[in-house]
């Protein structure tokens, strides 16, 4: 970036998915960060004209200054990641903290609605992005990551970018971790994650970068088996690993359990076979289970997981398979009657392919967990292109102050309906 790269006074008119913001210059789209829709700011444009591929369709620009600001915009939960700071000095990581709440979820609503409408197919409303508590949207993060760089400086990274910031506080992490943060010392180049579980206990681990030997190809240096905790959901505890996947958000594992049990309810036959696809340690197999289902395979890719899932549910009938969905899918053993089938992808969604394999399944319905929107509606559209409708959706704030969010959505074969 240089002091020559243009400057431009736009109209912000949109958010994009990513939690940048549209504005157009002479036809060509611009994205740009820390913005609201309505407002009016100063931008410098940070691709070179013709630089890429890309920068001929589009530019990327960084706000500078706020001209005309909307109503709702409020001054930023993190202060370091405020307009007042220079961009390359505004951390990530809390990319809709200068919109009130309720905004945040209304330009989530929209982003929802309009991949809908581009993806999956005329018709499909997107609900209300519900709150799930009445809080201010800081201190809800169980599990974060802070870097140290070569110069022993510790903290998150900057915006689209991997230089460390250093802070002076953690305004969306749980207090236990916030401390836990502030008392770090010494750490070598690499990252630290800090986990609380349902105990309230931080616990910190450390993640140093490897020795040249490694980089080269040579064995890594060992780690130990992690430490076991343990979460609650649905009156129900899972055991996993530390650095093992569990929702952000402490209250996200009850509020999707109950989500995905009240969409299931009185539709679980107990005599079908019914499917958690990558189910993690168990957390909708317990869902199932608690439904009257007696015939229960999870799949997941992570061993370690499996192992967990299959020691958490070991009083109810889950298989638990250490696998890939999608080479699960096609390897399926034909025959047996498919009930429902829960989906809890990664934020690259299930795909056409593990889709097509589901509905190959001939389930009696399907509800899908999804934490990125375009990635849903997508996968939406290949369910409709076979004949499936959407017969339920909802949509949480899981990650106020992100652009992030949860949907959980029910299907159905529409000549079932």
């Amino acid at each position: 970036m240089t002091s020559s790269q243009p400057l431009l006074d736009l109209d912000i008119t949109g958010i994009a998915h990513g939690g940048t913001f549209i504005a157009r210059h002479e036809g060509r789209v611009v994205f740009v960060p820390d913005a609201v829709p309505g407002e009016r700011v100063r931008v410098r444009i940070t691709d070179q004209p013709g630089e890429t591929a890309d920068a001929r369709r589009f530019w990327r620009a960084e706000t500078l200054e706020v001209l005309e600001a909307s109503p709702h915009r409020r001054p930023h939960v993190w202060a370091e990641a405020d307009l007042s700071r220079a961009p390359e000095n505004r951390v990530g990581g809390a990319d809709l903290g200068h919109i009130a709440l309720d905004q945040q979820r209304a330009l989530k609503r929209r982003v929802l609605q309009e991949g809908l409408d581009k993806f999956a197919g005329p018709g499909i409303v997107a609900p209300e992005v519900e709150g799930v508590d009445d809080s201010d949207g800081t201190g809800w993060r169980t599990r974060m990551t802070l870097h140290v760089d070569d110069a022993g400086r510790i903290g998150p990274y900057a915006a689209r970018s991997r230089r460390v910031i250093e802070v002076a506080a953690l305004p969306l992490a749980r207090p236990a971790l916030a401390a836990a943060a502030a008392e770090l010392r010494g750490a070598g180049p690499g990252r630290v994650a800090f986990v609380e579980p349902s105990d309230g206990t931080a616990r910190m681990l450390r993640r140093p970068e490897r020795t040249d030997r490694s980089r080269r190809g040579g064995r890594p240096p060992r780690r130990t088996r992690p430490e076991t905790i343990v979460e609650r959901a649905g009156g129900r505890e899972f055991q996993l690993d530390a650095d093992g996947f569990w929702q952000v958000h402490p209250l996200a594992a009850t509020v999707l359990d109950s989500t995905v049990r009240a969409l299931l309810d009185g539709q679980v036959d107990p005599d079908a076979t019914h499917y958690d696809l990558y189910g993690g340690v168990g957390l909708f197999s317990a869902t199932l289970a608690g439904l009257g289902a007696t015939d229960i395979v999870t799949v997941e890719s992570d061993a370690r997981a499996t192992a967990h899932a299959r020691a958490n549910l070991a009083d109810a009938d889950v298989t638990a398979v250490t696998a890939r969905v999608d080479r699960f899918l096609a390897s399926a053993p034909a025959g047996s009657r498919a009930g429902a089938v829960v989906l809890d992808p990664p934020r690259s969604g299930a795909g056409r392919q593990v889709v097509e394999a589901v509905t190959a399944l001939r389930p009696e319905s399907v509800v899908y967990v999804a934490c990125d929107p375009i990635a849903l509606a997508r996968d939406l559209g290949t369910f409709r292109d076979h004949g499936w409708e959407v017969a339920g959706l909802r949509a949480f704030d899981l990650f106020p102050h992100s652009h992030h969010f949860e949907s959980v959505a029910l299907l159905r074969p529409a000549a079932r309906r």
